[in-house]
């Protein structure tokens, strides 16, 4: 479990493709610390770690992982968002994060306000009950606030701390991010999916703000 709170921009030394993609990662974490087989998210993907040396960790990549994530097209030399776990007591400063990425989605447009980067991105369909306007996604593992939904896509602003300090910022129209949606709101949708598919009514904009999700309060 994560937070979406981005804890080093590690960088991308090896990559050997193979029934399992083994990736080597430079990081300023202290890799010499990490246990093997502890969690760490990278690009919001959760990973195993298998082997460390005193700046560098190795992950591997289940083939279900290269068709979920974008990890697939990573080379040496890209620059990765790394989270280690959270540990019992630690501050949750941004929002529960599985590392489960359910979708890859695509920077549709980017522009400044005020000190802020605006990025609009695709919003799949199978993804679109789970977001409402300031709710939470984690993008390439990064925790933000939803500003925006459409029908097909959505909108968040980057503060300066998260354009300095994650990979987001560099990506231009076009570019490929892995999303999961809030943990919370898929456990809403599903649920409304399930009465939706018996008695009751299915999952709506309308019927989320009946229940008191989403929407300025009066």
């Amino acid at each position: 479990m994560f937070t979406g709170l981005i804890q080093d921009v590690g960088v991308v030394e090896r990559v050997v493709p193979g029934a399992m993609t083994d990736l080597w990662i430079r990081t300023a974490l202290g890799a010499a610390q990490f246990e093997l087989g502890e969690s760490i998210a990278v690009e919001g993907a959760c990973l195993t770690v298998v082997s460390r040396s005193a700046d560098t960790f190795q992950v591997q990549a289940a083939p279900e992982t290269l068709r979920r994530t974008t990890l697939g097209a990573f080379r040496p030399g890209d620059k990765v968002n790394l989270e280690r776990a959270l540990a019992l007591g630690d501050r949750l400063g941004g929002h529960l994060v599985a590392g489960h990425v359910d979708a890859v989605s695509q920077v549709l447009e980017t522009y400044a306000e005020g000190g802020s980067w605006v990025m609009v991105f695709a919003l799949p369909p199978e993804l679109a009950p789970c977001f409402i306007e300031k709710g939470s996604v984690a993008i390439d593992g990064i925790s933000l606030t939803v500003n925006t939904v459409g029908a097909d896509r959505f909108s968040v602003q980057l503060i300066p701390e998260t354009q300095e300090r994650t990979t987001l910022r560099a990506k231009g129209v076009g570019s490929r991010v892995n999303l999961e949606g809030d943990l919370i709101g898929k456990y809403v949708a599903r649920l409304f999916t399930l009465r939706g598919g018996q008695a009751g009514p299915g999952l709506t904009e309308a019927a989320l703000r009946a229940a008191g999700f989403g929407g300025a309060r009066e």
